[in-house]
């Protein structure tokens, strides 16, 4: 399997899982991740995803390029060019599915390419010392097209995310941190129980605010101030109506842990 999907409570671990391939993407994994991210988007039991690879040397080191470009070539330019409108981009959320609930990338190894636009699709990045990060599809003669041209750019800043795609250039994980690539840099082995830990964390809060939250974040990001800040209300008013809402002060006031079920 390209993929393993695995459930621990309310959290979804989706594991890149060809280690021998440095977790490398090649047709059948795409398709794989593919199934794996809708899975998880549309089962109201999970509510937080973590993304890692497999072993300890790569999260994911890009695309195989051999088998990709065999796969590519069985399509003229306007079949891939229809294809990439339509369907999920490289890994399943770099284009194409909005999924709103929370997903972590547990970083604990090479990620590099479409590894890394991978990881740029995700909401909280968490990287393990020994993780080195890169866009070096320049040097292979195409371009970082599943969105690494247009997410580190809002990540980062425009000097440092022009250095590293043009460069094709990797950085380390301290120098992803100071850069606002990670949030997190942990011993190597500890990406995933530290992806894990943020993981409950997000699930002790309301599952309908933490999603409504994101929604608000993303979609305000292409807003001006004053039509971000209609959308936040227009995304808040309906959760004060919602069963989680009365579920928090009540427990508040109750001197307990909140018991939030989605509702």
């Amino acid at each position: 399997m390209g993929v393993l999907f695995e459930k621990k409570e309310r959290i979804a671990i989706i594991t890149i899982n060809r280690p021998d391939a440095m977790n490398s993407l090649d047709g059948e994994t795409l398709e794989q991740l593919n199934k794996a991210w809708i899975d998880f988007r549309d089962d109201p039991d999970l509510w937080v995803a973590i993304v890692t690879g497999a072993g300890d040397k790569a999260f994911c080191a890009g695309g195989d390029l051999k088998n990709l470009n065999r796969y590519y070539r069985s399509m003229t330019p306007i079949q891939r060019r229809e294809k990439a409108e339509k369907e999920p981009g490289v890994g399943g959320i770099t284009r194409n599915l909005d999924i709103w609930k929370p997903i972590v990338a547990a970083i604990n190894g090479h990620c590099l390419a479409g590894g890394l636009e991978i990881a740029l699709a995700c909401d909280i990045r968490i990287a393990a010392e020994n993780a080195t990060f890169g866009l070096t599809e320049v040097s292979w003669g195409i371009i970082p097209g599943a969105g690494g041209t247009q997410r580190l750019p809002r990540l980062t800043s425009l000097a440092k995310s022009l250095e590293m795609i043009l460069t094709a250039d990797r950085i380390d994980a301290r120098e992803a941190m100071r850069i606002g690539l990670v949030s997190r840099v942990v011993p190597a082995k500890e990406a995933l129980p530290e992806a894990l830990k943020m993981a409950k964390r997000i699930c002790r809060n309301a599952p309908l605010a933490v999603r409504a939250a994101k929604e608000a974040i993303y979609r305000g990001l292409d807003l001006s101030l004053s039509e971000g800040l209609r959308l936040e209300q227009f995304l808040a008013e309906p959760l004060r109506q919602s069963e989680d809402a009365k579920e928090g002060p009540r427990a508040f006031a109750e001197k307990r842990d909140p018991d939030f079920k989605g509702r």
